[in-house]
């Protein structure tokens, strides 16, 4: 074979490589956060893990090395879908509104939970289960429920100075309330979700809210 023949085919050759680590490395996560939802982190292993993806074992040792690590990876997609995307759309909304930006906030998360239920449920699961353990999954999770935390405490506290919150309740506890509301209405979609429908769970969500958060109705 001549070397002009002899290059292309290795470069088809590394790409076929790179799709087939990339469609491996998908299904592992993909099987990975089914399994964490569905049964939790310590009572789910490397083994089922690959046998959900129709993989051996090995994949998941050799693409991550460990469980921990798995999981890690399977948050860096939970920050992007949950809480950059919810920043994003956040920042979409009208700038001298913090009612509104609040809104946006309720809207993009319930979108989630038609969407991307699974990553919604993994972090809030998580923060439960890792709450007490020491470690980089930890420090992840905290970091992401901080920069949630400082996302709404700012909108209340504009909103507060705009005259449009109530004031008569502290930025954290009101914050507060609103993370865990919004928390505790997935958790009950999760248990519920044959009854419960998402439209009107939303509805209730934003108007629940806006009742307990803004001074004027929306």
């Amino acid at each position: 074979m001549s070397t002009a023949r002899a290059i292309p085919a290795k470069k088809r050759q590394v790409k076929q490589n790179v799709e087939r680590r990339e469609a491996s490395i998908e299904l592992l996560l993909g099987a990975a956060l089914r399994l964490f939802v569905s049964q939790g982190f310590r009572a789910t292993n490397l083994e089922q893990i690959s046998s959900a993806a129709g993989l051996t074992k090995g994949a998941v040792y050799f693409y991550f090395g460990s469980k921990e690590s798995v999981l890690l990876e399977v948050l860096k997609r939970v920050r992007e879908v949950v809480v950059d995307r919810a920043l994003e759309a956040v920042e979409a909304a009208p700038a001298d509104d913090p009612v509104q930006r609040l809104v946006a906030y309720i809207h993009y998360q319930a979108r989630l939970g038609i969407t991307h239920r699974d990553e919604v449920l993994l972090l809030i699961l998580m923060s439960l289960e890792y709450k007490e353990r020491q470690g980089e999954v930890n420090d992840f999770i905290a970091g992401l429920q901080r920069k949630q935390r400082r996302l709404i405490e700012g909108l209340i506290a504009d909103g507060q100075k705009a005259g449009s919150i109530r004031a008569d309740v502290p930025v954290r506890e009101l914050a507060a309330i609103v993370l865990a509301t919004n928390d505790g209405t997935f958790l009950e979609w999760f248990r519920r979700s044959a009854s419960l429908r998402g439209r009107e769970l939303t509805r209730a969500l934003r108007v629940v809210l806006l009742s307990g958060t803004a001074l004027q109705p929306r």
